[in-house]
């Protein structure tokens, strides 16, 4: 069964690169072009800054308190400027350096770990599996504060978010036709949406009044160690002034929106990226060639290296070319027009990211292929910060991802260390097969072989 994204790709070759269908009782005009994109983010980007409401979203992530799916208005602009300054400008970033090189060792040390005992052979090793421990490891630190909490207490959230996600892919009646959303009572799936949420809520309510405390006793951090908690609660006079409610409501879920959309997209962008490098040696080969000439091997790679390694950021930008995470989904709040069409309000629109990223008259050179060499040539300048629509896997628009300094850095960051550190292989061709569903998940695990490369000065 063909993904989404794939049936909608061919409804492109079909129909042209803008047409509508029912996804049930909503209007949905779907996007395949750059050109149109542009047009509604542009001229458009206010009718545009809505995302439709999900009954999952509206259930488990706060409904329209949190900056992610808020509606666009005064709170939404409001809340956004908040995040973009006190948690997610280049000042808190730098200060927070610290924190996510301290979570990224932690994570390597056990890799490390991992290949004892096997200093002559090769570990078997689940990277899919480390790489998402190791960017929950680093959103949370930078979150909550909690150091190496995948593999230390983090049990009760990652079994609430399992069963979170596991509701999310479950089909409600409410998303397709509003009028039967009693039927999602029926079923039982809004019960246990409300019980998920209820114990992530806990959960969260839990972080929060443990930073309260240790604020009470006297243990406030310094600049360099807070986290996310820290500096909202540091602001909790402006977050109140923003929801003339309760202001922890609008703490739990940035940390929640963090947390969720930062660390999966991370895990799920890499694990593509190491299973595209093994199918291609050559590519493999250029980007450590690279490292161990600007790198060297006595040292590891730090963040201020990354500038330098132009190659390693081609491959991180032919990845997400090939493999964005998901669609980009908005819906109409006014009329406007879009490539001579008339779109009604209340249209949700669908950017199909997967046929739009591939398009040969953007990408000329072998669209479907993996080829990072592109982006140091016929497409060398073009960026993943949302500043050309031919390459937009964070967004575009009023609702771009504010995090993208943040991921992209440490995108290149894991990436660079894994390929310099070790020495990584799988056994045959890696399975590129893609999980049938909306977003863009690899369905089969990354099972790899790895050994250590660097002298012991460099893995210390």
């Amino acid at each position: 069964m063909d993904s989404m994204h794939r049936k909608l790709g061919s409804m492109a070759d079909e129909y042209g690169p803008a047409f509508t269908i029912r996804l049930g009782s909503h209007k949905t005009l779907v996007v395949s072009n750059w050109e149109m994109v542009k047009e509604c983010f542009t001229t458009n980007d206010k009718c545009f800054s809505n995302r439709p409401g999900i009954l999952s979203v509206k259930l488990l992530f706060y409904d329209v308190v949190s900056v992610g799916y808020a509606p666009y208005g005064t709170y939404w602009r409001e809340l956004r400027k908040f995040s973009a300054l006190k948690l997610l400008s280049n000042y808190r970033l730098e200060t927070l350096k610290g924190l996510r090189t301290s979570e990224v060792d932690s994570s390597f040390k056990s890799l490390y770990d991992q290949c004892k005992g096997y200093d002559l052979e090769f570990a078997s090793v689940g990277l899919d599996t480390w790489l998402g421990d190791l960017t929950f490891n680093v959103i949370a630190r930078i979150v909550t504060g909690k150091k190496n909490f995948a593999t230390n207490g983090a049990e009760r959230y990652k079994a609430a978010m399992q069963e979170a996600m596991r509701l999310v892919s479950v089909f409600a009646f409410a998303d397709v036709f509003p009028a039967l959303s009693w039927l999602d009572h029926l079923t039982g799936l809004t019960r246990d949406l409300k019980k998920c949420a209820a114990e992530i809520d806990d959960i969260l309510s839990g972080w929060v009044e443990e930073h309260r405390s240790k604020r009470i006793n006297g243990s406030k951090p310094s600049d360099h160690e807070q986290d996310f908690i820290d500096s909202c609660l540091d602001n909790l006079q402006d977050i109140s002034s923003l929801t003339g409610d309760d202001p922890d409501i609008v703490i739990k879920s940035t940390c929640l929106d963090t947390i969720v959309n930062g660390s999966d997209t991370l895990a799920t962008t890499l694990t593509w990226a190491i299973s595209l490098l093994l199918n291609h040696p050559d590519v493999l080969k250029k980007a450590r060639a690279e490292l161990d000439t600007c790198v060297g091997k006595d040292r590891k790679v730090d963040e201020s290296d990354i500038p330098s390694l132009t190659y390693i950021q081609a491959v991180i930008k032919e990845t997400m070319r090939l493999y964005p995470v998901g669609p980009l989904s908005r819906s109409t709040v006014e009329d406007c027009e879009v490539g001579g069409y008339h779109v009604p309000a209340g249209t949700r629109l669908l950017v199909n990211l997967w046929k739009m990223h591939r398009d040969g008259n953007v990408y000329k050179d072998g669209p479907l292929e993996f080829r990072p060499e592109r982006f140091l040539t016929s497409n060398a300048g073009v960026d993943l910060k949302g500043q050309h629509y031919e390459l937009v896997p964070f967004g575009v628009g009023r609702r771009i991802c504010p995090g993208i300094s943040m991921a992209v850095q440490l995108l290149h960051l894991v990436l660079a260390r894994v390929i310099h550190e070790f020495e990584v292989t799988s056994e045959g061709k890696v399975d590129m097969s893609e999980r049938v569903g909306f977003l863009f998940y690899k369905k089969m695990p990354l099972q790899v072989l790895i050994k250590p490369r660097l002298s012991r000065v460099a893995k210390a």
